[in-house]
């Protein structure tokens, strides 16, 4: 009996440990969330006005001699894969790399530090992700795509629904797709449409890749604090459930220890 009080006296202080963890832990993402969420739309704006630029110059009959809209003849695929920095975030990490199953044989940009210990190559942290590693990046996409060492580049990110809500995804981002005329349109592009095009895809690619990233780290900050609350909640549970079973053992080693006083003094 006083193992047994014992073996749960140690298991209520473990899980209780666990608690103070996943309540620091969700209260540093909660601290995070609204900066996140901030750069995240800052991001989608930018990237918006980029890929509308871009899909107004795909319009063009001239910007389909651009290398940038070539229709490539094998399946050779460039991937950047976003995942997170650390753990503990439901199933964020895991569904990036799920996703990527389909992808066995792409050629692989890792940002992030679980995809760059899964991948290998350089060290990017998605949180701190700025311009510069942004535009390092998008120009060596633009370079080998030119050199047809790929046939079509993506990203593989998290989009951010909701609070409660995050879903892995992929963005093809080349070859640009061809686009329907607006009649309607009456921009003018000097010197001409294709020159125009083929100077802005390195910025369009920069701003797609950091408004990946912004995305991807406020579902990663999202996504850990859902996932520490419902920790915490178990853990709360599991401490109730143990300290039952503690009392009872308690009072069960008490009546005991009673009855066996009572019994030797009858004797």
């Amino acid at each position: 009996m006083g193992a047994d009080i014992k073996q749960l006296r140690i298991r209520i202080k473990s899980v209780d440990s666990t608690l103070h963890l996943t309540k620091a832990m969700g209260l540093v993402a909660s601290s995070k969330i609204r900066k996140a969420t901030d750069l995240m739309n800052k991001g989608k704006e930018y990237s918006k006005a980029l890929e509308e630029t871009v899909e107004q110059l795909a319009t063009y009959k001239e910007c389909e001699k651009s290398p940038y809209m070539r229709i490539g003849k094998t399946d050779k695929t460039c991937l950047i894969v976003i995942a997170g920095d650390r753990g503990l975030a439901g199933g964020y990490n895991a569904n990036i790399f799920r996703l990527m199953r389909e992808y066995q044989d792409a050629e692989i940009i890792p940002i992030g530090k679980r995809a760059c210990d899964k991948y290998g190559g350089k060290l990017l942290l998605a949180e701190g992700f700025n311009y510069t590693d942004a535009m390092e990046i998008s120009k060596k996409i633009c370079l080998e795509f030119k050199q047809e060492k790929f046939d079509r580049f993506g990203i593989v990110c998290t989009k951010y629904n909701s609070l409660m809500s995050q879903e892995a995804q992929i963005k093809w981002l080349l070859p640009i797709a061809k686009q329907k005329s607006d009649k309607t349109v009456s921009a003018v592009f000097e010197p001409d449409e294709i020159t125009v095009l083929n100077s802005i895809i390195p910025e369009y690619l920069a701003g797609m890749i950091i408004s990946s990233v912004k995305e991807s780290f406020a579902s990663e900050v999202a996504a850990r604090r859902v996932a520490m609350d419902s920790a915490g909640k178990n853990a709360q549970e599991m401490i109730d459930t143990l300290g039952l079973e503690y009392n009872r053992a308690r009072q069960g080693a008490i009546t005991q220890e009673i009855t066996e006083i009572v019994a030797g003094s009858n004797v």
